[in-house]
């Protein structure tokens, strides 16, 4: 996945564009030491936790330079690939978790299985460790998990008498949403091509993205089951204003949130953070639930996203690299990584970093019901060319469903079949 993430945190802006290499990642530094550089993704580190762990790496590392550069999710895949195929690639990357077997299968990446044990492979969760890995080698290097949840505004909800804690279904959220979208204020802010949030109503009702069979892959988008996720996300969208054209980093949601008129939005807990710095008014204002399932014993089903770090198989440097991924995804940095921006651990054995945290708790919830996109190199082309962001917007402004979640499936099929 990209999956993109929305974390809170001021996150670190570069003052200059990079290009897709900045330097020449098996430069040493001036003073004699090894230079590794670090591609780390937006929103994936604070700027104060990239200060603290890069202080840290130094002092029990003083042999190596460590220099993280942060890159923008849109467009990476185009960047990460030219970077494997040129003689100047990072000698680490972060890569979205459905990228991995996309790289791997290009050749492009380090085989690591023989240090999985050092990287205490034992506990790693599967929705990471899984997407990393490719023909039954590891490539991705788990580095931390995310889903979405709902962020929702408690003063409103206690304006509008709606409780929370007792949303537990899709059709309490209805009701609930219908009561708070009065007064010029919207019930949810939901863009018409949050994809992972159609995914997840899809999973609730038996469907699915893409099935294979013979070694082929097929669009689902068009099945009975696909088509009633599609239709409760419809129903939902409509109780706000969301726009349907754009997904929702165009505009950022948290910051349509921070504007004060929203009441909830689908979101990674980190997303609060974000909102709470664009309006401080809005501090202690904000709470959390799991995205309400068909069923009020079951939560909604979320898309299990974060991200792997891989080593480049061009990287100047792999003994390093492995160091700086040790040390990043080693007890100490996870714990505080996982604080720091409301992320799942890498590995289960962790998981209590978050226990007091209200988002992650609520997170951790939703991932009990969580899915993942096919793990196949075919579906990084979806997402590059992402018909399902078309469907979407198709249907919420009038389309046949039907008509054109065929046509969405067939995009999807040739897509994922392309290189076969």
């Amino acid at each position: 996945m990209k999956y993109r993430l929305l974390a809170g945190g001021s996150v670190l802006v570069l003052a200059a564009a990079l290009s897709s290499c900045s330097s020449p990642s098996g430069s040493a530094s001036g003073d004699g030491r090894t230079r590794v550089d670090v591609w780390l993704m937006r929103d994936s580190v604070s700027e104060t936790f990239r200060k603290e762990f890069t202080a840290d790496f130094a002092k029990r590392h003083p042999e190596i330079d460590v220099k993280i550069q942060i890159q923008e999710w849109d467009g990476i895949g185009q960047k990460i690939t030219a970077a494997l195929a040129s003689n100047d690639a990072p000698d680490v990357i972060e890569a979205g978790n459905t990228q991995v077997a996309q790289y791997a299968e290009s050749g492009g990446l380090l085989d690591l299985s023989d240090r999985k044990d050092e990287l205490n492979g034992a506990d790693w969760l599967s929705g990471l460790a899984e997407p990393g890995a490719y023909e039954g080698k590891q490539y991705g290097i788990p580095y931390y998990a995310a889903n979405r949840v709902v962020i929702h505004r408690t003063d409103l909800f206690e304006k509008a008498g709606v409780d929370a804690k007792a949303i537990k279904t899709r059709e309490q959220w209805i009701d609930a949403t219908t009561k708070l979208n009065t007064g010029g204020t919207q019930g949810i802010y939901l863009p018409g091509q949050m994809w992972y949030a159609l995914a997840g109503f899809i999973w609730d009702e038996g469907g699915d993205l893409a099935t294979e069979s013979g070694g082929k892959w097929s669009g689902a988008l068009d099945t009975p089951e696909a088509l009633r996720g599609m239709a409760f996300y419809e129903e939902l969208q409509a109780l706000g204003k969301g726009p349907k054209d754009s997904d929702e980093d165009d505009p950022p949601q948290a910051e349509v949130m921070a504007q004060g008129q929203v009441a909830q939005i689908i979101s990674t807990p980190g997303g609060a953070n974000v909102i709470v710095e664009k309006n401080p008014g809005l501090k202690g204002k904000l709470a959390f639930f799991p995205i309400p399932g068909k069923t009020a014993d079951t939560p909604g089903a979320v898309f299990t996203g974060g991200s792997d770090l891989v080593v480049p198989a061009a990287a100047a440097h792999p003994e390093e690299a492995v160091t700086f991924i040790k040390e990043l995804t080693g007890d100490a940095w996870q714990k505080k990584l996982a604080v720091a921006m409301s992320y799942v651990p890498n590995r289960t054995s962790l998981a209590s970093a978050v226990a007091g945290d209200p988002g992650a708790a609520a997170m951790a919830v939703g991932a009990a019901n969580g899915h993942a996109t096919p793990n196949t190199p075919g579906w990084a082309a979806v997402e590059a060319e992402n018909p399902i962001k078309d469907y979407m917007t198709a249907v919420l402004t009038g389309r046949d469903p039907a008509k054109e979640a065929a046509k969405a499936s067939q995009d999807i099929s040739r897509a994922m079949n392309a290189g076969s």
